[in-house]
């Protein structure tokens, strides 16, 4: 079959779900496009950690590996999160003559005007909804549900739209009064057979840095910027810690954003007493041999999608306290501190590494396992796909009862 999916936002050399799914589904033999927006108005928060240059090269590099093609159109401007496409998208949608459209995150403008547009792009609809009650922080966020609630909701209840939630939250129930009863729950998950301990993979990695076996080895691969807590990290790390019989090293994964927030960021790092290897940011195949080396991963403010991965390289993690962390974290697989607090992130992290051994294994299997059981995306790729092709049949089957 084909399928389009099309989002605002698309860096082929990121993890994001639409990266790992398209290519899955290109594996499963299905022809696969996406169609996303240029990168020239993307707002530099966005673009800094993989860049705008070169951006051609990097689509069909993306093509050659996956066989997923991606389409750009231009834009007007991207805000407040989202982004506002020039005429002409449901054109280029419809010209790619898709079986199945999976609109990316339903309440964008993007997502609200194909959805205006049902009738008239005539293809059958999948749609997914990402979003958090702890990420909607607009001012003028009770204005926008009550419109979605009152133009958007009956358009996808009246011609019963998949919608696939992929965070375990009541958010659409609660805010676009779509009944959760309506909904697929299927969460995000990772590459569990890429991302996986390796020993040798280790102990290579540590030799050509001067690591020993015996050191403790803390990660933190994202962003450097306000969004993700990188000047908090920093403070963290900047007074030397203790171990009581071992050394600490930490990899620092990631560029700092080119602004004051980022000289800032730099100026800390440089203060800091802790042995810090710093690597510039990684395309998604390449942070294996990063994780593989680690001993634990630390997210000092809002924990990403890389938290699949560490965790199916089987390293505990150290998170924020918030409504989705406290599960991350649960059943000995990661710790929590408060949020914006140095001395408990301090503690979390001198914690695992005086923890003894038999304890610390615990902790280790416990996030593997977790991954694999719940968030292997290769099964949930394949729901993903099952969901597609039924909405295609389910398409048809009315499409030739309407025409009798």
């Amino acid at each position: 079959m084909r399928f389009v999916h099309v989002e605002d936002f698309v860096h082929p050399n990121a993890g994001y779900q639409i990266n790992l799914l398209t290519k899955i589904q290109a594996a499963q033999g299905h022809e696969v496009i996406i169609i996303t927006g240029e990168l020239d108005k993307i707002p530099v928060f966005l673009t800094s950690f993989f860049g705008k240059d070169n951006i051609e090269k990097h689509d069909e590099n993306f093509r050659i590996k996956t066989g997923v093609k991606i389409i750009r159109h231009p834009l007007y401007a991207y805000y407040s999160g989202r982004a506002i496409f020039k005429p002409g998208l449901h054109a280029l949608i419809k010209k790619q003559k898709p079986d199945v459209l999976f609109i990316h995150n339903e309440d964008t403008v993007t997502g609200m005007k194909l959805l205006w547009d049902y009738k008239n792009m005539n293809i059958p609809y999948v749609l997914d909804c990402h979003m958090l009650e702890m990420a909607s922080e607009n001012r003028f966020r009770d204005y926008f549900r009550l419109f979605y609630r009152k133009f958007v909701t009956p358009v996808i209840l009246k011609n019963n739209i998949p919608l696939i939630r992929v965070v375990d939250t009541d958010f659409v129930e609660k805010h676009y009064a779509i009944p959760l009863s309506k909904t697929e729950l299927l969460q995000f998950g990772t590459d569990t057979q890429f991302y996986s301990p390796n020993p040798e993979a280790k102990r290579e990695f540590r030799n050509l840095n001067n690591i020993g076996d015996n050191d403790f080895v803390v990660l933190y691969a994202g962003k450097l910027d306000a969004a993700k807590g990188g000047k908090f990290l920093a403070d963290t790390l900047k007074d030397k810690f203790s171990l009581k019989d071992r050394k600490i090293v930490f990899i620092v994964i990631g560029n700092p954003p080119k602004d004051e927030y980022g000289d800032a960021v730099k100026q800390i790092f440089e203060q800091s007493k802790n042995r810090i290897l710093f690597y510039p940011t990684q395309t998604y195949f390449d942070l294996a041999q990063y994780y593989q080396a680690a001993d634990i991963a630390i997210f000092p403010k809002q924990c990403s999608m890389s938290y699949m991965e560490v965790q199916s390289c089987g390293l505990p993690v150290i998170l924020e306290k918030n409504e989705i962390n406290i599960d991350r974290a649960s059943s000995n697989k990661g710790l929590i501190f408060e949020e914006g607090n140095v001395e408990q992130f301090r503690e979390c992290i001198e914690k695992f590494g005086n923890m003894p051994e038999d304890s610390f294994k615990k902790y280790q299997n416990n996030a593997r396992e977790n991954i694999i059981k719940n968030h292997d995306f290769l099964p949930i790729a394949n729901k993903f796909t099952d969901i597609m092709i039924n909405e295609y049949h389910k398409f048809q089957e009315i499409k030739s009862m309407t025409n009798k």
